[in-house]
């Protein structure tokens, strides 16, 4: 068996799972799936494919990560933590097969690299790639930020190293349907709203050091500080267009500028809107 354990969320989730499973099948690795009550073929799936499944309702990323890692009877050392619209490329593959705990002593986390796809097309500019994310971490080290309503991510204290080769490939289907994409990302900018109004009345810290020169997390981390000291409303065009010319998003074709501008336009000017309807609503509140 090797030294790590795979964890994933799901919802229905037909469309994703058997490819993500046939991409790490042969490593003989235990598999688990946080469900958040699917109602298509994904139990009998996970079944299937001899993964173990647990249900727990879904509120937000952050949260159901902390319920993974804490309800599965994990045994290796390792766990790496996938979303179901994910598939581990050969390259990665094969790191991950020659995989020993001993060789990485000293070692507490590792990013791996993103290759994200929209509408059947790789997102390479904008900002997009190379995309580092802390997938692997030791069991019992690493912990999901709750400081965070949306933009979830793993954190871990020590030293923790970026495998540049091999990638993890991410394309959720459903977004091909737009009104798919335009609902969900419509939840999130509730989630990220709120989120925002509590940090300016203190209410959430960030979790990871802002750093420009640290790590890949250290450094969205410094980058956020900016983001949330420039006015509102201004700063969607400001990163729209240093998304499409500073980090050559025009490049990325008709599929890529439709998923810059959605994605870095028109959801942040989502958020803006619904961070000045609750400002008014609460102003009006304490008003009366």
């Amino acid at each position: 068996m090797p030294d790590f354990s795979f964890i994933i969320l799901a919802y229905n989730e037909e469309i994703h799972l058997p490819r993500l499973f046939k991409s790490i099948k042969g490593l003989n690795a235990d598999i688990f799936v946080l469900d958040s009550g699917s109602t298509d073929a994904t139990p009998a799936i996970c079944e299937q494919y001899g993964a173990k499944i647990a249900v727990h309702p879904f509120e937000n990323h952050p949260k159901q990560w902390d319920v993974a890692l804490k309800t599965f009877p994990v045994s290796t050392p390792w766990v790496i933590g996938l979303d179901a619209d994910q598939v581990v490329t050969p390259e990665l593959y094969q790191q991950l097969s020659t995989f020993g705990d001993a060789q990485y002593q000293g070692v507490n986390g590792i990013y791996f690299n993103r290759k994200n796809f929209f509408k059947g097309s790789w997102i390479k500019y904008g900002g997009y790639y190379p995309k580092y994310l802390l997938k692997m971490f030791r069991y019992g080290i690493g912990y999901s930020d709750l400081n965070e309503n949306m933009d979830h991510r793993f954190v871990v204290p020590g030293n923790s190293i970026i495998w540049k080769q091999g990638h993890i490939l991410e394309e959720n289907l459903k977004e091909n349907e737009i009104s798919f994409w335009i609902n969900k990302h419509n939840r999130y900018s509730d989630l990220v709203a709120h989120e925002e109004i509590e940090r300016l009345q203190k209410l959430r810290t960030q979790t990871i050091r802002p750093r420009l020169m640290g790590s890949p997390d250290e450094r969205i981390a410094w980058l956020k500080q900016i983001w949330w000291r420039l006015p509102r409303f201004i700063r969607p065009f400001l990163y729209f267009t240093y998304r499409m010319v500073f980090q050559l998003g025009i490049l990325d074709g008709k599929n890529g500028i439709l998923f810059h501008f959605l994605q870095g336009f028109w959801f942040r000017l989502i958020v803006d809107v619904k961070i000045e309807e609750l400002l008014q609503e609460s102003k009006v509140k304490s008003e009366k």
